[in-house]
């Protein structure tokens, strides 16, 4: 009886350990540090957008998950995100508060995805590149 209960902790503490490890990977494993990697693509808003619109598929196979600098004008702004020229929807883990609306900004994101419905591509990770 000893035995078995000891063999049933020990499953229990490494099925625990295991569902720790996948849940932290899960939730932070795929967060990276644009600020240190190298600029994949350098584009404006309204030619991002166009590809996206014209070709989906390939504009996924081209600019997802890379790191792109977007060159546009902020049409929107709140707490965590910026909006380009009206279709680039871009969140900020801290945005920064000199942002107004109708200035033209270089922002650098990983790009998550394209809504083909709303016509919004959507990036995250972003901050304000400096010129």
């Amino acid at each position: 009886m000893n035995k078995k209960i000891k063999i049933i902790l020990l499953i229990l503490v490494i099925v625990g350990l295991t569902g720790l490890i996948a849940y932290n990977y899960v939730m932070h494993g795929g967060a990276r540090n644009l600020e240190k990697e190298e600029t994949n693509f350098t584009v404006t808003s309204v030619s991002i957008a166009s590809e996206f619109t014209t070709n989906t598929e390939a504009a996924n196979k081209k600019y997802l998950e890379k790191a792109v600098e977007i060159k546009g004008k902020v049409t929107a702004s709140n707490e965590k995100e910026v909006i380009l020229d009206e279709v680039i929807i871009c969140s900020f883990s801290n945005l920064d508060s000199s942002i107004k609306n109708g200035q033209i900004v270089n922002i650098k994101g990983r790009i998550v995805g394209y809504d083909d419905l709303m016509g919004e591509l959507k990036m995250d990770q972003c901050f304000v590149i400096k010129k």
